[in-house]
Protein backbone atom coordinates (compact mmCIF):
# COMPACT_ATOMS: atom_id res chain seq x y z
CA UNK A 1 0.00 0.00 0.00
CA UNK A 2 2.81 2.23 0.77
CA UNK A 3 4.51 1.88 -2.62
CA UNK A 4 1.04 2.24 -4.22
CA UNK A 5 0.77 5.74 -1.88
CA UNK A 6 4.31 6.24 -2.89
CA UNK A 7 3.89 6.17 -6.96
CA UNK A 8 0.81 7.60 -6.99
CA UNK A 9 2.26 10.85 -4.80
CA UNK A 10 5.07 10.91 -7.61
CA UNK A 11 2.69 10.99 -10.90
CA UNK A 12 0.72 13.81 -8.81
CA UNK A 13 4.04 15.50 -8.26
CA UNK A 14 5.24 14.81 -11.80
CA UNK A 15 1.33 16.47 -13.12
CA UNK A 16 2.20 19.35 -11.29
CA UNK A 17 4.96 20.24 -12.17
CA UNK A 18 4.13 20.25 -15.71
CA UNK A 19 1.35 22.38 -15.25
CA UNK A 20 3.99 25.10 -13.16
CA UNK A 21 4.60 27.57 -15.54
CA UNK A 22 7.94 29.38 -14.55
CA UNK A 23 7.83 33.44 -14.81
CA UNK A 24 8.88 33.87 -18.03
CA UNK A 25 12.07 36.26 -17.77
CA UNK A 26 11.47 40.13 -19.61
CA UNK A 27 14.28 41.02 -22.19
CA UNK A 28 14.88 44.39 -21.70
CA UNK A 29 14.17 45.95 -24.70
CA UNK A 30 10.54 44.76 -23.84
CA UNK A 31 10.95 46.30 -20.24
CA UNK A 32 11.69 49.35 -21.49
CA UNK A 33 8.89 49.43 -24.44
CA UNK A 34 6.42 48.33 -21.89
CA UNK A 35 7.07 50.76 -19.22
CA UNK A 36 7.36 53.70 -21.60
CA UNK A 37 3.51 52.69 -22.42
CA UNK A 38 2.17 53.39 -18.97
CA UNK A 39 2.36 49.56 -17.62
CA UNK A 40 2.96 49.38 -14.15
CA UNK A 41 3.44 45.46 -13.77
CA UNK A 42 6.54 46.05 -16.01
CA UNK A 43 7.42 49.08 -14.00
CA UNK A 44 7.55 47.20 -10.49
CA UNK A 45 9.20 44.75 -12.47
CA UNK A 46 11.90 46.97 -13.58
CA UNK A 47 12.19 48.41 -10.18
CA UNK A 48 12.81 45.08 -8.82
CA UNK A 49 15.90 44.65 -11.24
CA UNK A 50 17.04 47.71 -10.16
CA UNK A 51 17.24 47.10 -6.41
CA UNK A 52 18.44 43.17 -6.81
CA UNK A 53 22.00 42.33 -5.57
CA UNK A 54 23.50 39.87 -8.32
CA UNK A 55 25.98 41.17 -10.68
CA UNK A 56 23.55 39.47 -13.70
CA UNK A 57 20.46 41.94 -12.87
CA UNK A 58 23.03 44.97 -11.59
CA UNK A 59 23.81 45.46 -15.25
CA UNK A 60 20.74 44.24 -17.05
CA UNK A 61 18.79 47.12 -14.19
CA UNK A 62 21.57 49.97 -15.61
CA UNK A 63 21.03 48.35 -19.34
CA UNK A 64 17.28 49.41 -18.66
CA UNK A 65 17.89 53.03 -17.19
CA UNK A 66 20.52 53.59 -19.68
CA UNK A 67 17.51 52.71 -22.34
CA UNK A 68 14.95 54.85 -20.29
CA UNK A 69 17.34 57.88 -19.64
CA UNK A 70 15.96 60.07 -22.34
CA UNK A 71 12.35 59.82 -21.31
CA UNK A 72 13.25 61.01 -17.67
CA UNK A 73 13.17 64.79 -15.54
CA UNK A 74 9.85 65.61 -16.63
CA UNK A 75 7.72 65.41 -13.35
CA UNK A 76 7.86 67.82 -10.11
CA UNK A 77 9.76 65.84 -7.39
CA UNK A 78 8.11 66.31 -3.95
CA UNK A 79 10.00 65.23 -0.35
CA UNK A 80 7.31 64.74 2.27
CA UNK A 81 8.53 64.65 6.01
CA UNK A 82 7.06 65.24 9.39
CA UNK A 83 6.72 64.83 13.06
CA UNK A 84 5.62 61.51 14.46
CA UNK A 85 2.25 61.66 14.13
CA UNK A 86 1.96 64.32 11.68
CA UNK A 87 -0.39 62.07 9.16
CA UNK A 88 2.22 61.99 6.21
CA UNK A 89 0.64 59.20 4.80
CA UNK A 90 -3.12 60.34 5.57
CA UNK A 91 -1.87 63.09 4.13
CA UNK A 92 -0.43 61.55 1.06
CA UNK A 93 -2.92 59.90 -0.16
CA UNK A 94 -5.71 62.40 0.22
CA UNK A 95 -3.27 64.82 -1.46
CA UNK A 96 -2.09 62.23 -4.34
CA UNK A 97 -6.11 61.78 -4.97
CA UNK A 98 -6.67 65.19 -5.53
CA UNK A 99 -3.92 65.17 -8.01
CA UNK A 100 -4.99 61.67 -9.62
CA UNK A 101 -8.60 63.38 -10.02
CA UNK A 102 -6.77 66.06 -11.61
CA UNK A 103 -5.32 63.74 -14.41
CA UNK A 104 -2.17 63.89 -13.05
CA UNK A 105 -0.21 60.66 -12.44
CA UNK A 106 1.11 60.19 -9.20
CA UNK A 107 3.76 57.93 -7.91
CA UNK A 108 4.47 57.36 -4.02
CA UNK A 109 7.86 56.11 -2.91
CA UNK A 110 7.64 55.75 0.17
CA UNK A 111 10.99 54.37 1.49
CA UNK A 112 10.35 52.27 4.79
CA UNK A 113 12.67 51.73 8.07
CA UNK A 114 14.31 47.94 7.05
CA UNK A 115 13.81 45.37 9.42
CA UNK A 116 17.48 44.76 11.41
CA UNK A 117 17.05 40.90 10.87
CA UNK A 118 15.94 40.56 7.22
CA UNK A 119 16.90 43.91 6.15
CA UNK A 120 13.63 43.95 4.14
CA UNK A 121 10.58 46.31 4.05
CA UNK A 122 7.95 46.91 6.53
CA UNK A 123 5.81 47.60 3.74
CA UNK A 124 3.24 49.06 5.45
CA UNK A 125 2.31 52.13 3.01
CA UNK A 126 0.12 50.20 0.47
CA UNK A 127 -2.40 49.17 3.33
CA UNK A 128 -2.47 52.80 4.61
CA UNK A 129 -3.21 54.51 1.46
CA UNK A 130 -5.37 51.65 0.31
CA UNK A 131 -7.37 53.52 -1.88
CA UNK A 132 -4.80 55.80 -3.65
CA UNK A 133 -3.37 52.24 -4.80
CA UNK A 134 -6.33 51.06 -6.40
CA UNK A 135 -6.62 54.21 -8.72
CA UNK A 136 -5.32 53.73 -12.33
CA UNK A 137 -3.56 56.98 -12.03
CA UNK A 138 -1.20 56.57 -9.02
CA UNK A 139 2.06 53.90 -8.41
CA UNK A 140 2.94 53.11 -4.97
CA UNK A 141 6.65 51.28 -4.54
CA UNK A 142 7.47 50.90 -0.86
CA UNK A 143 11.07 50.57 -0.79
CA UNK A 144 13.66 49.10 2.03
CA UNK A 145 15.68 51.59 3.15
CA UNK A 146 18.50 48.79 3.94
CA UNK A 147 20.61 50.81 5.88
CA UNK A 148 21.62 53.41 3.82
CA UNK A 149 21.79 56.70 5.93
CA UNK A 150 18.89 58.54 6.26
CA UNK A 151 16.59 55.91 5.00
CA UNK A 152 17.11 56.28 1.96
CA UNK A 153 17.37 52.87 -0.33
CA UNK A 154 20.33 53.35 -2.78
CA UNK A 155 18.20 52.91 -5.41
CA UNK A 156 15.59 55.12 -4.75
CA UNK A 157 16.85 57.78 -7.36
CA UNK A 158 16.68 55.36 -10.01
CA UNK A 159 13.44 53.99 -9.01
CA UNK A 160 12.35 57.87 -9.33
CA UNK A 161 13.62 58.01 -13.27
CA UNK A 162 12.19 54.98 -14.23
CA UNK A 163 8.66 56.56 -12.83
CA UNK A 164 9.62 59.24 -14.75
CA UNK A 165 10.07 57.59 -18.12
CA UNK A 166 6.58 55.73 -17.30
CA UNK A 167 4.90 58.89 -17.72
CA UNK A 168 4.81 60.31 -14.27
CA UNK A 169 4.09 63.40 -13.68
CA UNK A 170 4.48 63.97 -9.99
CA UNK A 171 6.97 61.54 -7.56
CA UNK A 172 5.81 61.93 -3.92
CA UNK A 173 9.23 60.98 -1.58
CA UNK A 174 7.91 60.02 2.24
CA UNK A 175 10.73 59.85 4.52
CA UNK A 176 11.00 57.92 7.25
CA UNK A 177 11.49 60.61 9.15
CA UNK A 178 14.90 59.97 11.17
CA UNK A 179 17.75 62.25 11.54
CA UNK A 180 19.51 62.64 8.71
CA UNK A 181 17.06 61.20 6.07
CA UNK A 182 15.42 64.87 5.31
CA UNK A 183 18.96 66.27 4.39
CA UNK A 184 19.03 63.02 1.50
CA UNK A 185 15.66 63.53 0.62
CA UNK A 186 16.36 67.18 0.08
CA UNK A 187 19.34 66.41 -2.02
CA UNK A 188 17.21 64.46 -5.14
CA UNK A 189 14.25 66.18 -4.84
CA UNK A 190 12.83 69.88 -6.44
CA UNK A 191 10.42 70.67 -3.43
CA UNK A 192 10.88 70.11 0.08
CA UNK A 193 7.56 70.24 2.09
CA UNK A 194 7.63 69.79 6.18
CA UNK A 195 4.38 68.03 7.96
CA UNK A 196 3.72 69.76 11.35
CA UNK A 197 0.74 69.56 13.87
CA UNK A 198 -0.56 72.39 15.83
CA UNK A 199 0.82 74.36 18.61
CA UNK A 200 4.33 75.62 17.18
CA UNK A 201 6.06 77.21 20.23
CA UNK A 202 6.02 73.92 22.40
CA UNK A 203 6.72 71.83 18.79
CA UNK A 204 9.67 73.88 17.92
CA UNK A 205 11.87 73.53 21.17
CA UNK A 206 12.22 69.87 19.97
CA UNK A 207 12.45 70.45 16.48
CA UNK A 208 15.52 71.35 14.98
CA UNK A 209 16.44 74.62 12.82
CA UNK A 210 18.54 72.97 10.00
CA UNK A 211 15.25 71.18 9.25
CA UNK A 212 12.94 74.03 9.15
CA UNK A 213 15.75 75.70 6.62
CA UNK A 214 15.34 73.11 4.38
CA UNK A 215 12.00 73.64 3.58
CA UNK A 216 10.07 75.32 0.82
CA UNK A 217 6.52 74.81 2.51
CA UNK A 218 5.10 74.01 5.75
CA UNK A 219 1.49 72.15 5.95
CA UNK A 220 -0.02 72.24 9.40
CA UNK A 221 -2.10 69.35 9.11
CA UNK A 222 -4.99 68.34 11.04
CA UNK A 223 -6.52 71.62 10.38
CA UNK A 224 -10.56 70.48 11.49
CA UNK A 225 -12.78 70.67 13.93
CA UNK A 226 -11.83 72.10 17.49
CA UNK A 227 -8.73 72.25 16.04
CA UNK A 228 -9.13 74.33 13.10
CA UNK A 229 -8.37 77.64 15.76
CA UNK A 230 -5.10 76.55 16.61
CA UNK A 231 -4.21 75.34 13.36
CA UNK A 232 -4.30 78.84 12.04
CA UNK A 233 -2.78 80.32 15.07
CA UNK A 234 -0.05 78.03 14.16
CA UNK A 235 0.40 78.62 10.41
CA UNK A 236 0.89 82.30 11.23
CA UNK A 237 3.77 81.69 14.04
CA UNK A 238 5.37 79.87 11.10
CA UNK A 239 5.08 82.21 8.87
CA UNK A 240 6.65 84.49 11.42
CA UNK A 241 9.42 82.00 12.16
CA UNK A 242 10.35 81.55 8.64
CA UNK A 243 10.98 85.23 7.31
CA UNK A 244 14.31 84.70 10.04
CA UNK A 245 15.08 81.66 8.35
CA UNK A 246 17.66 80.97 5.34
CA UNK A 247 15.36 80.28 2.26
CA UNK A 248 15.90 77.23 0.94
CA UNK A 249 15.77 77.52 -2.78
CA UNK A 250 16.81 81.12 -3.85
CA UNK A 251 14.52 83.48 -4.78
CA UNK A 252 11.71 81.73 -2.81
CA UNK A 253 9.81 82.76 0.04
CA UNK A 254 8.51 79.21 2.19
CA UNK A 255 5.38 79.59 3.68
CA UNK A 256 2.87 77.35 5.81
CA UNK A 257 -0.49 76.43 5.15
CA UNK A 258 -3.20 75.09 7.19
CA UNK A 259 -4.90 71.86 5.58
CA UNK A 260 -6.81 69.03 6.59
CA UNK A 261 -6.26 65.44 4.85
CA UNK A 262 -9.89 64.19 6.47
CA UNK A 263 -12.17 67.60 5.51
CA UNK A 264 -10.26 67.49 1.71
CA UNK A 265 -9.28 71.48 3.12
CA UNK A 266 -6.53 73.16 1.26
CA UNK A 267 -5.19 70.43 -0.52
CA UNK A 268 -5.21 72.50 -3.56
CA UNK A 269 -3.17 75.34 -1.96
CA UNK A 270 -0.61 73.54 -1.49
CA UNK A 271 -0.53 72.40 -5.17
CA UNK A 272 -0.69 76.01 -6.11
CA UNK A 273 1.58 77.15 -3.85
CA UNK A 274 4.19 73.84 -5.64
CA UNK A 275 3.24 75.44 -9.05
CA UNK A 276 3.92 78.55 -8.36
CA UNK A 277 7.24 77.77 -6.82
CA UNK A 278 8.01 75.47 -10.24
CA UNK A 279 7.94 78.61 -12.38
CA UNK A 280 9.64 80.98 -9.83
CA UNK A 281 12.20 78.10 -10.11
CA UNK A 282 12.51 77.41 -13.83
CA UNK A 283 12.60 81.59 -14.60
CA UNK A 284 15.40 82.21 -12.17
CA UNK A 285 17.18 78.85 -13.58
CA UNK A 286 17.34 77.43 -10.21
CA UNK A 287 15.44 74.21 -11.16
CA UNK A 288 18.04 72.85 -13.63
CA UNK A 289 20.81 74.04 -11.56
CA UNK A 290 19.51 72.19 -8.62
CA UNK A 291 18.84 68.73 -10.29
CA UNK A 292 22.23 68.88 -12.41
CA UNK A 293 23.95 69.97 -8.39
CA UNK A 294 22.10 66.76 -7.19
CA UNK A 295 23.25 64.61 -9.98
CA UNK A 296 26.82 65.46 -9.39
CA UNK A 297 26.50 65.09 -5.68
CA UNK A 298 24.80 61.30 -6.23
CA UNK A 299 27.48 60.54 -8.21
CA UNK A 300 30.31 61.47 -5.75
CA UNK A 301 28.20 59.34 -3.15
CA UNK A 302 28.04 56.37 -5.69
CA UNK A 303 31.64 56.89 -5.65
CA UNK A 304 31.79 56.60 -2.00
CA UNK A 305 29.57 53.31 -1.16
CA UNK A 306 31.58 51.43 -3.78
CA UNK A 307 34.86 52.65 -2.15
CA UNK A 308 33.39 51.11 1.35
CA UNK A 309 32.14 48.27 -0.36
CA UNK A 310 34.97 47.25 -2.14
CA UNK A 311 37.69 47.81 1.00
CA UNK A 312 35.69 45.46 2.95
CA UNK A 313 35.27 42.90 0.10
CA UNK A 314 39.00 42.17 0.22
CA UNK A 315 40.05 39.19 1.86
CA UNK A 316 40.74 39.47 5.03
CA UNK A 317 39.59 43.04 5.56
CA UNK A 318 36.68 42.29 7.86
CA UNK A 319 38.91 40.43 10.51
CA UNK A 320 41.92 42.94 10.18
CA UNK A 321 39.24 45.52 11.09
CA UNK A 322 37.77 43.59 14.15
CA UNK A 323 41.26 43.18 15.32
CA UNK A 324 42.17 46.58 14.76
CA UNK A 325 38.71 47.57 16.91
CA UNK A 326 39.78 44.91 19.49
CA UNK A 327 43.47 46.86 20.41
CA UNK A 328 41.33 49.98 20.28
CA UNK A 329 39.03 48.88 22.83
CA UNK A 330 41.83 47.78 25.01
CA UNK A 331 43.49 50.79 24.80
CA UNK A 332 46.61 49.69 22.61
CA UNK A 333 46.11 51.55 19.54
CA UNK A 334 44.73 55.44 19.35
CA UNK A 335 41.80 55.69 16.26
CA UNK A 336 44.39 57.42 14.05
CA UNK A 337 47.16 54.92 14.62
CA UNK A 338 44.36 52.09 13.90
CA UNK A 339 43.27 53.63 10.74
CA UNK A 340 46.63 54.15 9.57
CA UNK A 341 47.87 50.67 10.32
CA UNK A 342 44.53 49.22 8.37
CA UNK A 343 45.86 51.13 5.51
CA UNK A 344 49.25 50.28 5.70
CA UNK A 345 49.01 46.53 6.13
Amino acid sequence: MDGIASSHDGMAAAKRKRFVKKEREIPVEELTEQITQGSRLHLAKGITLLESITSRDKRLGQQLLLNLLPKTGNSIRIGITGVPGAGKSTFIEAFGLMLAEMGQKVAVLAIDPSSTLTGGSILGDKTRMEELSRHPNAFIRPSPSAGTLGGVHKKSRETMLLCEAAGYDVILIETVGVGQSETVVRGMVDYFMLLVLTGAGDELQGMKKGIMELADGIVVHKADGDNLRLAKKTVREYRQLLHFLQPASPGWTSTALPVSSIQKTGLDDVWNTILLFKEAMENSNVWERRRQSQTSDWFRAMINDRLIDTFFAETGKKEQVAKLEQALLAGNLTVTGAVDRLFEE
